[in-house]
């Protein structure tokens, strides 16, 4: 009747008055355990006093069976008040009660099996929860044979459970793995039948499962912000909210929460930045709904409200985002969010205080970010710059400062000296002696707000780098990861002493110092902080290289003298310089900063078990050497990409699924890179005046031969990894046969032959991948040859060409490379059928790319062309044989490869051509015949000549 003050006093009289032993006894401790049940799961003491009451009736019922109803009673009033409890964090209080309780509705025989089936399952669901895996054991050796007998509906339920925990032994699994036919036969009729009586919450839940399907198919192309892609993902969402308005009518629980975990996980890829706006109103449909339900799914519903918040912050709606942070703290019974949740509110609050300057400095510093963040593209740099810098002396006034004016050049001072390299030793040394400072603040503040302090450098070094500010950026990134002390740990230099000197010194100490205020382990969510930030860092970084006119991993190039300088004067070189020697290794200590930054990042993702930090690092990494690369100095990144690889190799374990291409990359450059110091410069000329080329073999010292081993390794995984058993492993070939090509080098330096499969992996599925493989491994087997090292036992090549034109390629230009190398091989072995074949193919395919190609592609099909068609000339030239006709046809296919020449804008190949095209007609020039028709083709040359160079100037802009 809705008035607990009368039923308390009530109960109290009753108790007061000894009265009869009878069921009314039993009934009111009920009704004590229902006036006193706990309004929320913080109260654990009146959670404890309620669960007396239960205990006191069900003890005095379990005692005479004609009060065995009040047991029954007493457990369904029980598991009403329990049910807030049953959410994470909370399930250990709950078990002494409820292993209780289902001991007693066992003990009295309860005649609702599917009731008691239920409780045993909620116990166990509590034991697993709880981490005690031995009582949920225990627990199925008695609930399974019930649930299977007595309600076997539901033994799947606990089937799943008891396999995916490893609950049962080895035994009991073989006798349940040979009815699983029967269950799984069960649980497809149980589907089929409910679909055709039309179950209403069963066609949701399979509508839901078509959702998720289709979404999954989406996803990669949503993450690269594929516009198709994202109005795609738009519309199953919108599918999902009107599935979930069906759900609500219908007052399907188990509806609601499979459409709402549905939704979750069809939002999960557009909670980007740019996109999350489009899920306003969805996510609001499923955070009011599981509210509405009172929803055990506290983790889910954690995150839907932080999601909301930020969705309301970036439209400036401030009340309803805290609102938002305030249940999602409520939520997160774990604490997993409990920092991260404080800190943003503690933010929002401080953005709604208009004139008041907060106390606390880290306040201030928030408060300032803040203000910058709302700049607008209009405000000058000046300002910008102005509000970050206030953050930052807030955060550290003693030296932020300092720091911040190691890039000031007006605090950099020369002295008396004007030498040619006085003012860049001036630059680096303030540099040096200024970032110094920074480690001191932090040996001074301790460990004074670290956890909070993190977070607000790193988020100033965001908004710096949003905002293009680069000093502050740079500095701020130093002062955030100045607490990752697991650097420090790792730093080979910490062993060496502090105090050393060098000009590289002061920026590489910074990779961590070991302050023993600072904790050993961060949360994943910190370290995840550091990865970020480490990004951060390495690009402003980069960006302070570019301003010195320097890229990545670059040397520093002296400037030029402009001084004057009496008569006989003998410049010193640079290289003795003292002064620019300090410049110099100080720009090397950037570039190894900046690396050392990517690997910590790459190191962090292995530890919080997170392969995007991994691959982000990876990509990083790659794509700022590139410069490197392509210009043949990937010895240079040797270190650094087998540290990185290594760490890749290390989560193997963890299950990752990599890109492909880029784990193809990464091998390539650090297998090249092992390799090509070790390459001997033996030109193919002085190669064959060797007397046994088969049998030369270069003798490789230690280190060579480690390094050439390790090479072979690298490449033979790589390989292994894309071999393309699964889709996920197929790379481009193109890619793959920069691979193929180092491995096949690495094998002659190491004096290993190549086995008659032409490949590393005999087991692979992929029968278009491997037959393809084949055939280039045999290309760079013959181009390997005749170089003065051990020469391949290669296969003939009217097989390598029977091979090639079996495969189905997937790649144009790889097929057509594929024809132009194969017409070369066969012109150099001086086999003119197989060079006519081969060329007459190659011609053909490339005619026709040439028509549906892009400028690019089309320039390098018009090469090959140019080449493929100048081999078929001097093929016949060679094999004229006195036929004066065939010197014809010879003149015919230069003019063609002179064309093709042209096309591909190469003076080179074109002037290559006409001098065959010469030569071809010279003898014929005694007729005045020939010379007549000769006349056309060389006026042809002439035109091709003449337009290429044409086009050349065009192109250098010279009118």
């Amino acid at each position: 009747m809705g008035q607990p003050e009368m039923s308390e006093d009530c109960v109290q009289m009753y108790f007061k008055v000894k009265g009869p032993v009878t069921q009314f006894l039993g009934r009111a401790h009920l009704c004590r355990a229902q006036l006193c049940a706990p309004k929320s799961s913080d109260n654990l003491e009146e959670f404890e006093n309620c669960v007396t009451q239960y205990m006191k009736a069900i003890n005095f019922a379990k005692g005479e069976p004609r009060y065995y109803f009040l047991v029954y009673n007493a457990s369904v009033l029980y598991w009403h008040m329990v049910r807030p409890f049953l959410k994470p964090g909370c399930h250990q209080y709950v078990i002494p009660s409820l292993s209780q309780i289902v001991s007693v509705l066992n003990q009295t025989e309860e005649e609702d099996k599917e009731w008691r089936a239920e409780l045993m399952l909620e116990l166990l669901e509590c034991d697993l929860q709880a981490g005690k895996k031995e009582e949920a054991a225990k627990l199925c050796l008695t609930a399974a044979p019930f649930i299977k007998a007595n309600v076997p509906h539901k033994y799947q339920q606990i089937y799943s459970v008891m396999v995916r925990h490893e609950l049962m032994d080895e035994l009991h699994l073989k006798m349940e793995k040979k009815n699983s036919i029967i269950v799984l036969s069960w649980r497809m009729c149980g589907l089929a039948s409910s679909c055709l009586l039309q179950d209403p919450g069963k066609l949701i839940e399979i509508e839901c499962l078509e959702c998720e399907l289709e979404a999954s198919r989406l996803e990669n192309k949503v993450r690269i912000y594929l516009r198709t892609a994202v109005e795609a993902q738009l519309s199953i969402i919108s599918r999902l909210d009107v599935v979930l308005q069906r759900a609500i009518r219908l007052g399907d629980p188990q509806a609601i929460h499979v459409v709402c975990t549905t939704q979750w996980n069809t939002c999960l890829p557009l909670l980007q930045h740019s996109l999350r706006h489009h899920l306003r109103k969805p996510l609001t449909t499923v955070a009011e709904i599981l509210e509405k339900v009172d929803s055990l799914m506290t983790l889910l519903r954690c995150q839907v409200h932080m999601e909301m918040a930020h969705i309301e912050e970036d439209e400036d709606r401030l009340e309803p985002a805290m609102e938002h942070l305030q249940k999602a703290m409520r939520l997160d019974t774990l604490g997993l969010y409990q920092d991260k949740l404080k800190m943003a509110f503690t933010r929002l609050q401080l953005c709604t205080m208009l004139y008041q300057s907060p106390e606390r400095a880290e306040d201030r510093a928030i408060m300032v970010i803040e203000q910058a963040k709302k700049a607008i593209p209009k405000d000058s740099v000046r300002k910008k710059r102005a509000l970050l810098v206030n953050a930052g002396l807030a955060l550290a006034p003693d030296t932020f400062q300092i720091v911040l004016d190691s890039e000031n050049e007006a605090k950099v001072s020369t002295g008396k000296t004007r030498g040619r390299f006085s003012y860049l030793f001036a630059k680096a040394r303030h540099h040096m002696l200024s970032v110094d400072k920074a480690a001191g603040h932090l040996r001074r503040l301790g460990n004074e707000n670290d956890q909070e302090r993190i977070q607000i450098w790193a988020e100033l070094a965001k908004v710096a780098r949003k905002q293009e500010v680069w000093d502050v950026c740079r500095t701020a990134s130093r002062f955030c990861l100045l607490y990752d002390s697991f650097k420090a740990k790792k730093s080979p230099r910490q062993k060496r002493g502090r105090k050393k000197r060098s000009a590289e010194g002061s920026v590489r100490e910074n990779w961590g110092q070991s302050e023993g205020v600072l904790p050993e382990q961060w949360s994943h969510s910190l370290l995840r902080k550091f990865a970020e930030v480490g990004f951060i860092s390495a690009e402003a970084t980069i960006h302070l290289l570019h301003t010195e006119g320097v890229e990545l991993n670059d040397q520093a190039v002296p400037p030029e003298d402009l001084s004057q300088h009496p008569a006989g004067y003998v410049p010193e070189p640079p290289e003795t310089n003292p002064e620019w020697i300090t410049y110099r290794t100080w720009i090397e200590s950037l570039s190894e900063y900046t690396m050392n930054n990517w690997l910590r990042s790459a190191e962090i993702g292995l530890e919080i078990g997170e392969a995007w930090v991994v691959q982000n690092a990876a990509v990083y990494m790659l794509n700022h050497n590139h410069h490197l690369i392509v210009a043949g100095r990937q010895r240079e990144l040797v270190d650094p990409l087998h540290k990185l690889l290594s760490i890749i190799k290390a989560s193997d374990h963890q299950g990752w699924v990599w890109d492909a291409v880029l784990l193809v990359m990464l091998c390539s450059a650090l297998a090249r890179g092992l390799i090509i110091s070790w390459i001997p410069t033996q030109t193919p000329e002085k190669a064959k005046k060797l007397p046994k080329p088969n049998t030369f073999h270069i003798p490789l010292d230690s280190a060579a031969a480690t390094e050439i081993q390790t090479a072979v390794e690298v490449c033979e995984f790589a390989l292994s990894q894309t071999s393309g058993s699964v889709p996920e492993e197929v790379v481009p070939t193109r890619v793959r046969q920069q691979l193929i090509a180092t491995w096949v080098k690495a094998k002659q330096m190491a004096q290993q032959q190549i086995g008659p499969r032409l490949g590393t992996d005999e087991q692979s599925t992929n029968e278009d991948i491997s037959s393809v493989t084949r055939v280039l491994v045999a290309l760079e087997m013959y181009s390997c040859n005749g170089l003065g090292l051990m020469d391949f036992a290669v296969p003939p090549l009217a097989q390598v060409v029977k091979m090639a034109s079996e495969c189905r390629w997937s790649e144009p230009l790889v097929e057509l490379q594929t024809l132009t190398r194969l017409t070369h091989f066969a012109y150099a072995a001086h086999d003119h059928e197989i060079t006519m074949t081969c060329g007459q193919m190659a011609t053909q395919l490339g005619i026709k790319y040439l028509r549906v190609f892009g400028p690019v592609e089309t320039q390098l099909v018009a090469e090959m062309l140019c080449t493929a068609t100048c081999i078929q000339g001097r093929s016949i030239m060679e094999n004229l044989k006195g036929r004066k006709q065939l010197r014809l046809v010879a003149a015919k296919a230069f003019v063609e490869s002179a064309r093709f020449g042209g096309l591909a804008g190469s003076s080179a190949l074109v002037m290559l051509a006409a001098r065959h095209c010469w030569n071809a007609w010279l003898p014929l020039l005694s007729s005045a015949v020939n010379r007549k028709k000769a006349q056309g083709a060389v006026q042809k040359l002439i035109g091709i000549i003449n337009q290429t160079e044409a086009r050349k100037q065009v192109g250098r802009g010279v009118g």
